[in-house]
């Protein structure tokens, strides 16, 4: 089988391997189909970031059951299911009150061990969500990142006649802002540096949009002013700069869910700090996407948003390639972020993008 293999040093390349078989009685056989890059594994790529080499990276991915195990009596073959890549020990008081993305000893597909980004793979049935009939390949392969959003607004109670403001309008943000509202925001705005990105966002339903870079977060704060009282703010770009922005912008006890990964120290200033006091802001912490019953409320929510129709992903795929073509276009990232979701799709030739 064909695996898009990452060595140290940055180097993409793609290798037969053997195909994996079922060792234990709760595992199935799946044969990907989409799997999309992650921000995340860029730095795993590109700045040794990997916790082992060579690696096959891919926690956001789709395909369709082979084989299960002999204890694997809810899906078979022919069903079409997406990644969950959190492997929790199911074990600890974290897992026990359903903390899944605090458990102390978890593992993760695609991470700490090989991932999706191979013709086949071999997956505890706990690891693996089944798509309901009318779910595409592709909108599999993005129910992973689409639940990041949807973990931190459940963590904040929710969006329903909340002001949402989506700080970063990349593949998380815009995914956050359909969601949104979706889920019956009273509003939805979007802020970013790059003005295609906004466009972007006003195309895919933000009432409002504002450029940080021609706009301070004063300025940005004043045009908020009439909507400046239930504000549900998601920092989903992961810098300095955008998290200090979050709390620039923010109305009276907003709430603040810190969504993006940030790879550089922050520093608040005693203003900023002050900030967070006087207008007795709510910080949200949010890492992952797992709440509640494995796998969560968010993958169901997933489910009714693409089953609904309200979640566009076309004008977010920036490449869609074959093994040779995805690595190629993995490789020409240089280790900058991508402009558009790169996606390894098997379904098509090794020269086919788009």
């Amino acid at each position: 089988m064909k695996s898009v293999v990452i060595h140290a040093g940055g180097s993409v390349t793609v290798e037969e391997q053997p195909l994996p078989q079922i060792q234990n009685a709760d595992e199935v056989l799946v044969k990907v189909r989409c799997a999309g890059l992650c921000g995340s594994d860029i730095p795993r790529i590109f700045h040794e970031g990997a916790h082992f080499y060579p690696i096959t990276l891919g926690h956001e991915f789709c395909g369709e059951v082979v084989r299960t195990g002999e204890a694997v009596k809810d899906v078979q073959a022919g069903d079409r299911v997406a990644c969950v890549p959190l492997q929790p020990c199911f074990a600890c008081e974290e897992c026990r009150r359903q903390l899944w993305s605090q458990c102390r000893r978890y593992q993760f597909i695609g991470s700490r061990s090989d991932g999706g980004n191979r013709e086949f793979i071999v997956l505890p049935r706990r690891n693996l969500f089944r798509l309901p009939a009318g779910v595409s390949t592709v909108e599999g392969a993005f129910f992973e990142p689409l639940t990041v959003g949807l973990h931190a607004m459940q963590l904040a109670g929710g969006c329903t006649n909340k002001h949402v403001i989506v700080i970063g309008a990349g593949t998380i943000g815009l995914l956050a802002l359909q969601a949104a509202k979706a889920l019956g925001a009273a509003s939805v705005s979007a802020v970013d540096i790059n003005p295609q990105r906004l466009a972007l966002a006003e195309r895919l339903g933000a009432d409002r949009v504002f450029n940080s870079a021609e706009l301070s977060g004063e300025a940005i704060h004043t045009a908020l002013d009439a909507q400046r009282f239930d504000q549900l703010i998601l920092e989903t770009a992961g810098s300095p700069q955008t998290v200090a922005l979050a709390l620039e912008i923010a109305g009276p006890q907003a709430q603040i869910g810190l969504i993006g990964t940030l790879h550089r120290d922050l520093t608040l200033s005693a203003a900023s700090f002050g900030l967070i006091l006087r207008r007795e802001l709510r910080l949200l912490g949010s890492w992952m996407n797992y709440a509640g019953p494995w796998p969560g409320v968010e993958w169901q929510q997933a489910t009714a948003l693409f089953t609904g129709g309200h979640i566009d992903l076309e004008p977010l795929i920036a490449v869609q390639a074959g093994p040779q073509g995805y690595a190629e276009a993995v490789a020409a990232l240089g280790g900058q972020p991508m402009n558009g979701k790169i996606m390894l799709d098997f379904t098509r030739s090794q020269q086919e993008a788009c």
